[in-house]
């Protein structure tokens, strides 16, 4: 659910296009608006040469838009200097990529403290910092280990370790489990899920699934550069308090005598119901087991790439 008001993520009129001016130029974002807010885990889903990977690009100011403005966090990125922007994405946004994009002969550890370095943290605190998230996703048992002697599951977890490092606002996820079987893929959903309820963190997934899709609060549909739909995912935390609700009235509703209301029929539903000669014999229902019967009825619950 999200936490604020003003959307962390908002971009209006995003357009991006390459070569420009050149006979082979061509656009590939055609005018994005697009809002994401502080908490939530949303998902931008389309199939290869829809856009996401540009709109991710630009989302992470590893790349500035042709035209249209981008509102990161309260702030105007699309005229920001490189400088500033690199600055910027150090501090709030967190990436983790299909293919990890670790370093291959340097330590799990070290790995994890490389954005820290780059932050001027001091060797201590940032060694501290990053033995207590190795730990807390499951790798604390490998930190001394080079990627290429890793999973791919561990490798994944080893790099959402590193894109928590600066304690970012935001996590792009672009295709995160696209390298990983079925069950490892699910094991690291599970993990972002956990990052999002328990630690606030803004997700967002970019995929090509739409089974992936499904697990976020809020789905965002990109096709030829556009912006098709938006609408909610069976992740959201609306469903999963509905869904609770609904199996804990199932379980537990029952009217005891200070609190049940004794139940007034007219003279027609009161008396006797009698089911036709074929289907029964004579059946009685008295107040109680009217009672009975209307409290066990059902109940009613409570929405890149190119």
């Amino acid at each position: 659910m999200p936490y604020t008001t003003n959307p962390i993520i908002h971009t209006s009129n995003i357009v991006k296009s390459f070569n420009i001016g050149s006979e082979n130029e061509i656009e590939i974002l055609h005018g994005i608006d697009l809002d994401i807010y502080k908490g939530e885990f949303v998902s931008i889903v389309g199939a290869s040469g829809s856009g996401k990977s540009t709109l991710m690009n630009i989302i992470g100011i590893l790349d500035k838009p042709t035209s249209g403005t981008y509102i990161l966090d309260d702030r105007d990125v699309s005229e920001a200097r490189d400088k500033e922007l690199s600055a910027i994405r150090n501090q709030k946004i967190g990436f983790v990529f299909q293919t990890y994009n670790l370093i291959s002969r340097t330590t799990a550890l070290a790995n994890v403290e490389l954005p820290m370095m780059y932050a001027h943290i001091n060797k201590k605190k940032r060694r501290e910092r990053a033995e207590m998230l190795l730990e807390m996703v499951g790798m604390s048992d490998r930190m001394d280990y080079t990627p290429d002697k890793l999973s791919g599951g561990q490798t994944q977890r080893v790099a959402i370790a590193r894109a928590l490092a600066n304690s970012p606002s935001i996590i792009l996820a672009d295709e995160p489990t696209g390298a990983l079987d079925s069950v490892t893929g699910h094991l690291i959903m599970d993990l972002f899920h956990k990052l999002n309820e328990e630690n606030g963190i803004t997700i967002v997934l970019i995929t090509h699934s739409k089974e992936l899709a499904e697990e976020t609060s809020k789905i965002f549909t990109l096709k030829d550069g556009n912006i098709i739909s938006s609408r909610m995912g069976r992740g959201g935390s609306n469903a999963s308090t509905q869904t609770t609700q609904e199996n804990n009235e199932a379980q537990e509703i029952k009217l005891n005598k200070e609190s049940s209301q004794e139940i007034n029929l007219d003279e027609e539903s009161s008396q006797e119901i009698n089911l036709d000669e074929e289907s029964s014999q004579g059946i009685t229902l008295d107040k109680g087991s009217l009672q009975e019967n209307n409290t066990s009825s059902g109940l009613k619950g409570e929405n890149y790439v190119y």
